[in-house]
C-alpha cells in the first residue's frame, strides 16, 4: 500500500481519508485547523505539523483544499508542496478551482520534474463518505494512470479529460 501525505481535511478531506485509510494505506494528514488533525488522528491517520511534514516520506499527496488561493499557497509557498516534494512523488489535487491555477500549479509542479494531476470530484460529502465519487482527471497519462489506483478507492467512477486543467474545466461544466 501506498505512503499518502494528504492535506485539506475538511468536509470532502476527512472522509477521503477515512477510505484510504480503510484500504490499508498509511497517512499522513494535516490541516490549519487543529480540530481537522484531531478528527484525522482519531480515524487513525498520522498528523503532521505541517504541509512539510504532511509531504515528507511519502510517494503521493492529495489536496483537498476550499479555494484556489489555498491551493497556490499549499502547493507553491516556500514551505509549499513543490518546493518540500523531492524523488518521484506524485500530486493530486481534487479541490475545485479555477483552470488558470491548476494549471499554474501543474506547470510549476512539471519545472521540479515531478507528475501531477488535478482531479475535482463530484456525488459531495455523501459521495466522499461512501468511495463513490466522480473524478474528473487533468494531466498527462503517465500521471492519470499512476494517481488511477488511489482514485479507484475513493470514487466509483474516474475520466481522464485531457491535459492539465482540463479536469477543472469538465468539472466547471458539470
Amino acid at each position: 500500500m501506498a505512503r499518502i501525505g494528504f492535506i485539506g481535511l475538511g468536509n470532502m478531506g476527512l472522509p477521503m481519508v477515512r477510505n484510504l485509510l480503510a484500504a490499508g494505506h498509511r497517512l499522513s494528514a494535516f490541516d490549519v485547523a487543529a480540530g481537522a488533525r484531531q478528527a484525522a488522528a482519531a480515524a487513525g491517520a498520522g498528523v503532521a505539523g505541517s504541509v512539510v511534514e504532511a509531504v515528507s516520506g511519502v510517494e503521493v499527496v492529495i489536496t483537498m483544499l476550499p479555494e484556489g488561493r489555498h491551493v497556490r499557497d499549499v502547493y507553491l509557498g516556500a514551505d509549499g508542496v513543490i518546493a518540500a516534494a523531492a524523488g518521484d512523488k506524485l500530486l493530486v489535487d481534487c479541490s475545485t478551482i479555477d483552470v488558470a491555477t491548476a494549471r499554474a500549479v501543474s506547470q510549476a509542479a512539471a519545472e521540479r520534474d515531478l507528475e501531477m494531476v488535478d482531479a475535482p470530484v463530484s456525488c459531495g460529502v455523501a459521495g466522499a463518505e461512501k468511495a463513490t465519487l466522480t473524478f474528473m482527471v487533468g494531466g498527462e497519462e503517465s500521471a492519470v494512470a499512476r494517481a488511477r489506483p488511489i482514485l479507484e478507492q475513493l470514487g466509483a467512477t474516474i475520466v481522464h479529460t485531457g491535459s492539465a486543467g482540463s479536469g477543472q474545466a469538465a468539472k466547471i461544466c458539470n
